[in-house]
């Protein structure tokens, strides 16, 4: 990621942070839900407790965009806690999707193409560093999360 993109990330980040976070977190795994049925099945209890954790864990990986070695270490260690959950590399791309889709919609206006960047360069380069955990394998390709224009998706 650029200083650019890691700046445009934090500064949108922020924004979404007014949003309220069980909202934020209810968009988005209705949206995961919807695109990937099955991923339903990797959460059990109230799903208020996962919306907690999915924006403490946003809050989280923002906050340290800039410090790599903090980074990628907690996402190392996301890899291993989900792969005791049953995630598998299949997962990666609906919930990159799921993602960056509830990020446009809660932007609103203040989402563009640099915007959008940013953040799949962000969420590839945490996908990047869980799948090489997962696979050990440092060669892991890129996991494309967007959809271009050509793929028809809203």
């Amino acid at each position: 990621m650029t200083a650019h993109q890691i700046h445009l990330v934090k500064k949108t980040w922020r924004l979404l942070r007014k949003v309220d976070p069980h909202l934020l977190a209810n968009v988005f795994y209705k949206r995961l839900f919807l695109r990937s049925a099955s991923a339903r099945s990797l959460f059990g209890g109230p799903m208020e407790v996962q919306y907690e954790k999915f924006v403490a864990m946003l809050s989280f990986l923002v906050a340290h965009l800039d410090q790599p070695e903090t980074l990628l270490g907690e996402a190392i260690a996301m890899a291993r806690r989900h792969v005791t959950y049953g995630v598998t590399p299949g997962h990666y791309r609906p919930v990159g999707e799921a993602l960056l889709w509830t990020i446009q919609k809660g932007l609103g206006p203040d989402w563009n193409d640099d915007v959008r960047q940013a953040w799949q360069a962000c969420y590839e380069l945490l996908t990047k560093a869980m799948l090489e955990q997962e696979t050990g394998d440092s060669d892991t390709p890129t996991v494309r999360v967007f959809p271009t224009q050509s793929d028809g998706q809203d």
